[in-house]
């Protein structure tokens, strides 16, 4: 009788479990063409998207004129974005991911997170 008991709790137990794992996660925030509030050339934008990204601790790469590949490692999880910018705005999309439950659409919650402290700074980075 227990083992019949224990067997129709199962689907219930694994249920919880599911829901509580997509509590964790939430639709992906990428960010597009955020427009500057001011005005500065395409390299002033470069180096205001570099100082405030390595402020936060990503590792900012840029790869051309127009585009950075910025990389955070916090603890086992990973973020890797690509940053496209003008010299009147910017855009953050996601690339790829370690440890974070991405599954094409949804990811842990605690990215996004970390994707609107960089949009943030961004902005709030003094184009010197």
């Amino acid at each position: 009788m227990q083992r019949r008991s224990l067997l129709g709790a199962a689907p219930v137990l694994l249920a919880i479990a599911a829901v509580g794992l997509s509590a964790c996660t939430r639709p992906i925030y990428n960010v597009e063409s955020r427009s500057f509030v001011d005005t500065a050339t395409p390299e002033i934008r470069r180096n205001q998207i570099l100082r405030a990204g390595a402020g936060l601790g990503w590792e900012m790469e840029p790869v051309r004129p127009g585009l950075i590949r910025a990389t955070l490692r916090l603890r086992t999880h990973v973020a890797v974005t690509e940053i496209t910018y003008t010299a009147s705005n910017f855009s953050i999309r996601y690339v790829n991911s370690t440890n974070l439950q991405y599954d094409g659409t949804s990811i842990h919650r605690n990215y996004n997170s970390w994707i609107e402290n960089l949009e943030r700074a961004i902005i709030q980075q003094p184009p010197v």
